[in-house]
């Protein structure tokens, strides 16, 4: 036996007017009863479509510029009886009330709203109640009702309609999609009330799977990837090449931070989550041939992300050799017809956009939450960096310092990064003390260490550290400061005069 739901009675009332006319000629073609609200109700007489407003259904009108419109028992009564509980239905036939088989909603635009800028009265407006109680009370029911919360959704409805209605699963998964957007409506709207709070009391966010991933970090793990906002490197555009794996988006993601670290063109070559090479310079493919240059061996199968339109000459660089995925806001006119000859290679186009402020990371039982670590904290700016040791440094040192120290965020602690032309030529990542750090970071740089300068994510606890950097050549350090012993370190810089 079918559990396909015929559907005779639908209430419909929608801010999202997006093929409105289409779906009600639909509804009233199957003999569809519509019961409709405000704009909605008229857009749809207009149109010659059979309706009666909610207003005149209930025998109450419209009040308070339309804060009050739906929230009556005669609606909700309809909506919430369970049509196979013969007590439900004899209650609201003593009522004269008809059940909904169907109820289409969506909501007021509060996320565009505030996304706008608008004043807080008007964001206040755009709080929908109705709606919400509405999909609600429908995702409740839905045994009995069908609730479409998206014109998304409508293609769904049309063949349903034409099948008889939708079966009990289907039903169940259209409630589940109600109440998900009923709860990312409401953390939206907590959210923003609470937006004075960086790391608020209660926090809250909605992920929307977008696909699932061939398998996870190791082939014996399942994943997928999810959603949680409008930009980054999920809602990236691939425009070529087999899909990416969970390790391509950790990648991708690593690279396109590091690159969105600089504001000259730069170009990020990243393996495992750590830098290969990062380098900038007036013409994009230039930072790619530095970038690669600085590790070219690790550079092989890793994933480069540009801060700039992928030039064809860049495209032609990267070519020949042999690369996971490309990330970048444009390719100029060609380059992507180069690129995709590799047929491996996966390009992505992804929109330059602020990252969020606050980043997340699992632990047991919870998440940490922390304030991303952005460029722009006044300890970033060169002009409040202190020197304290050496002659005094000169604008093309400081340039280079400071590519150096944005460079450095990037790679894992304890972390070095010596760099020279604005390239980084030696990195020293991962490793549990700084001295081995270092020492990773001239071994990589070679002949290259000699007249470069450096930088570490965190002070030299001891001169050891520095004291290697300083015999292979290195002629500056930038570091944060902060050890008990920086008199001592800084006493071992000044003897060297870096």
């Amino acid at each position: 036996m079918s559990d396909r739901k015929v559907m005779r009675r639908a209430l419909v009332s929608v801010y999202d007017k997006t093929r409105l006319l289409e779906i009600g000629t639909v509804l009233s073609d199957a003999g569809i009863e519509i019961l409709s609200t405000g704009s909605t109700a008229a857009q749809l007489a207009k149109a010659g479509i059979a309706v009666t407003e909610v207003s005149t259904y209930t025998g109450f009108p419209e009040i308070m510029g339309g804060r009050v419109k739906t929230l009556h028992p005669r609606v909700h009564s309809g909506i919430l009886a369970d049509q196979n509980n013969p007590q439900h239905m004899a209650a609201i036939a003593d009522l004269d009330i008809a059940p909904f088989d169907l109820v289409i909603i969506n909501l007021y635009p509060f996320a565009a709203t505030i996304a706008s800028a608008a004043d807080f009265a008007e964001c206040i407006e755009q709080i929908d109640i109705g709606g919400p109680s509405m999909l609600r009370g429908a995702a409740k029911n839905h045994g009995s009702v069908a609730v479409i919360s998206s014109p998304s959704q409508y293609d769904g409805l049309i063949a349903a309609i034409k099948e008889g209605g939708f079966t009990l699963a289907q039903r169940r998964q259209l409630a589940l999609e109600s109440f998900r957007t009923t709860a990312e409506y409401d953390l939206t709207i907590a959210t923003w009330l609470g937006q004075s709070d960086e790391l608020p009391q209660w926090f809250g966010r909605i992920w929307q799977r977008e696909s699932a991933l061939r398998y996870g970090e190791n082939p014996h793990q399942s994943a997928a990837i999810y959603s949680g906002g409008p930009v980054g490197i999920v809602n990236a555009v691939q425009l070529h090449g087999k899909e990416m794996s969970f390790n391509n988006y950790t990648d991708a993601d690593a690279a396109w931070r590091a690159a969105l670290d600089h504001t000259e063109a730069c170009v990020a070559i990243i393996k495992h989550a750590n830098p290969c090479g990062i380098a900038t310079a007036t013409d994009i493919a230039d930072a790619y041939r530095k970038a690669h240059e600085c590790d070219s061996v690790s550079a092989f199968g890793g994933v480069v992300a540009a801060n700039r339109e992928v030039s064809l000459a860049m495209a032609s660089q990267l070519a020949e050799i042999f690369t996971e995925v490309v990330i970048a806001p444009s390719y100029e006119a060609g380059a992507i017809e180069l690129l995709s000859k590799k047929p491996s290679i996966r390009i992505l186009q992804c929109e330059l956009s602020n990252i969020s402020r606050v980043e997340m990371r699992p632990v047991t039982g919870g998440i940490l939450l922390q304030e991303m670590d952005l460029i722009d904290a006044p300890g970033d700016r060169p002009t409040n960096w202190k020197q304290v040791s050496g002659a005094p440094v000169d604008a093309a040192t400081m340039k280079e310092l400071e590519f150096a120290w944005r460079s450095v965020r990037a790679v894992k602690s304890n972390a070095i990064l010596l760099s020279s032309n604005t390239a980084s030529v030696g990195i020293g990542m991962g490793q549990v003390n700084r001295v081995d750090s270092a020492r990773l970071a001239v071994r990589r740089a070679g002949d290259r260490v000699k007249g470069s300068v450096a930088a570490s994510d965190a002070f030299f606890p001891f001169a050891d550290g520095l004291q290697i950097l300083i015999d292979a050549g290195v002629r500056a350090v930038v570091q944060p400061g902060g050890s008990v012993r920086d008199e001592e370190v800084i006493a071992a810089a000044e003897a060297a005069g870096v």
